[in-house]
């Protein structure tokens, strides 16, 4: 691996994000489409042309600047790039970098994931996360995308949310490739930590001098009826392995959160009080907390590269990301490394197994005509990061 290291811009970064697959359309070729096509499915809804982004995302890079945000968290779709093993498709990557050219010339640092859920087909027949040859096929795919793009992107998130794939997937069976097993959870958990370290080597032995991370989901999670031990297992499977992977050879941690969990002997148990559309307890007060308890198991710089809510109502969204920010001064003042803060998202697009029903964008998109219409909080979110205490 290349010793280089790269230092994150010195200016905060303000920014919002979106995922290639849920607002793109179109995504045929991936394990996600057949999931979502296959009979007796979870899925509410298939995703179609989501927000058709890959058509208009001059139009989105335009909303970014008009916001005054100063930089933009997307990703790019391997199934895109390699419909094959071994088979590049450089019409794909020229899109992607007329994406990131298209940031960089509206003064938007692009922030690229490189996976975000999704995979080709030919990876997920091949056993996807449990093959042993994931790392290697990550790395090369890593080193593709780096080879081309390198020398436009400003930072770059590896996998996003590892361990939620490894939950979703293959413990509680809510995403593909609907696995029921501990021994799985924490075998593909494993996996991703390779992964991990496989794709960040590629890309440093490649063009640029951008900084490395990965994003962890983390959540303010509370043990509830004498759950203490079993929470204990699940945090350290889904959070602190990872954290201790993390903290030597990455540039940044990218903490991403949302709410708090009570669990119980069971699992996760029904929460109390004001909830979101997902279901969630509305909890602000998660960013604060992630942050300080990723602070305190680390020691390298933090990026808050999700954090948001899905809600219809517009006036929730506002006070949810006003309490959050309120939160995130707090542990900054206290002399915490944080290095910026993206709003999850952008559009209203596709929430996986949930269809479209979820509303987390701070711009609304006609299901029809895919008009965008910013919402109330848009302008709130200009104005809060302009006056944010902590720049």
């Amino acid at each position: 691996m290349s010793e280089r290291r790269a230092t994150l811009p010195n200016y905060f970064l303000w920014g919002t994000a979106t995922s290639a697959y849920q607002i793109e359309g179109g995504g045929v070729n991936t394990d996600w489409w057949r999931f979502e096509h296959a009979e007796g499915t979870i899925a509410a809804e298939t995703s179609g042309n989501a927000c058709d982004s890959w058509n208009r995302f001059e139009e989105d890079l335009d909303l970014i600047a008009s916001l005054g945000l100063n930089s933009f968290r997307l990703s790019v779709e391997w199934a895109r790039i390699e419909p094959e093993e071994g088979v590049i498709d450089h019409a794909a990557l020229d899109h992607y970098r007329h994406v990131l050219e298209g940031c960089h010339q509206r003064s938007i640092l692009p922030v690229v994931t490189l996976h975000h859920f999704t995979l080709p087909l030919w990876v997920a027949d091949a056993g996807g996360f449990e093959n042993p040859d994931i790392a290697t096929w990550m790395g090369n795919y890593a080193r593709v995308v780096g080879d081309a793009l390198g020398d436009q992107i400003g930072v770059a998130c590896t996998i996003n949310e590892p361990n939620i794939v490894a939950l979703m997937g293959y413990l509680l069976a809510h995403f593909p490739p609907q696995v029921t097993s501990w021994e799985q959870f924490s075998g593909v958990n494993q996996a991703m930590r390779k992964c991990h370290v496989a794709m960040r080597g590629a890309l440093r032995a490649g063009p640029g001098n951008f900084p490395i991370g990965l994003c962890l989901s983390m959540q303010e999670y509370e043990a509830v009826d004498g759950a203490d031990d079993f929470l204990a297992s699940f945090l350290d499977e889904m959070e602190d392995k990872y954290l201790q992977a993390t903290t030597g050879d990455d540039d940044f941690l990218g903490v991403q959160c949302y709410t708090k969990i009570l669990i119980g002997p069971n699992g996760m148990v029904e929460p109390q009080g004001e909830t979101t559309q997902m279901g969630y307890l509305f909890w602000p007060q998660s960013v604060e907390y992630c942050v300080r308890r990723a602070a305190s198991a680390i020691a390298i710089p933090i990026i808050v590269t999700e954090n948001g809510i899905g809600t219809d109502d517009d006036a929730q969204r506002i006070r949810y990301l006003g309490e959050a920010l309120e939160g995130l001064d707090a542990a900054m003042a206290d002399g915490l490394d944080v290095r910026g803060y993206f709003q999850w998202s952008l559009l209203d697009n596709f929430e996986w197994t949930l269809g479209y029903r979820p509303k987390f964008g701070l711009v609304a998109v006609d299901r029809d005509t895919f008009a965008r219409t910013p919402k109330p909080s848009a302008q709130w979110y200009r104005d809060a990061t302009r006056n944010f205490a902590r720049q």
